[in-house]
């Protein structure tokens, strides 16, 4: 019996979780032989198991093959890349991604920059977070709740209690509310009377 498309994918996903990565790295190869062609979610599930198991040379190979190949490759492979390498402290190689985005006709959507913010936040860029923030809404994107929750959270980690109110106040009036790590870090500044009472009462319509 000559296995199909679904699997195949289903043989790459169990195997990652498996086997590990690296062992099914062949099986995308081997699917084209039997003229069966991996889609973007087969990949997507690869590169999910090769960073996962911390196979950066290997998944970046594996993305050049693909832009070597000229297969069309979505935003969602490009927000796994991206996740990837700023969880991986890999800033300078996510803003790369980021930047060619535009270069590939792919616009990042509201979970990009939520990344994006993120990895910059995570290296002390707050200045070039909020700059990105700034491009997003050029661009069209508008910010989630959970982008928001992120920018708050970025900026009280960094002692940005001014700027962190400046976007409580977007968030509030585009009715919005604060998650489970927001609140907390709100309720911590509250109770240790670290902010004056203009900016208390701003915290307090966020809870």
């Amino acid at each position: 019996m000559i296995p199909n498309f679904v699997s195949y994918t289903t043989l790459i996903g169990g195997f990652c979780g498996v086997r590990g990565p690296l062992a099914v790295l062949e099986l995308p190869h081997e699917m084209q032989a039997f003229g069966e062609h991996p889609d973007l979610h087969t990949y997507a599930i690869l590169f999910d198991g090769l960073f996962k198991n911390i196979h950066f040379v290997e998944a970046m190979a594996l993305f050049r093959e693909m832009v070597d190949k000229k297969l069309e490759i979505d935003i969602v492979i490009y927000n796994i890349l991206i996740d990837a390498m700023c969880d991986a402290g890999k800033l300078v190689t996510a803003k790369e991604l980021f930047c060619s985005l535009s270069i590939k006709g792919l616009h990042p959507n509201a979970r990009t920059y939520t990344i994006m913010f993120n990895g910059l936040c995570r290296e002390g860029l707050i200045n070039e977070a909020c700059e990105l923030l700034e491009k997003m809404d050029g661009n069209g994107c508008l910010p989630d709740k959970f982008l928001y929750n992120t920018i708050i959270q970025g900026l009280l980690q960094h002692d940005e209690t001014s700027r962190a109110v400046e976007y409580i106040e977007i968030m509030v009036d585009k009715g919005f509310s604060a998650d489970e790590t927001t609140a907390t870090m709100v309720i911590d500044l509250l109770c240790a009377n670290k902010v004056d009472k203009t900016i208390k009462e701003w915290f307090e319509k966020l809870l």
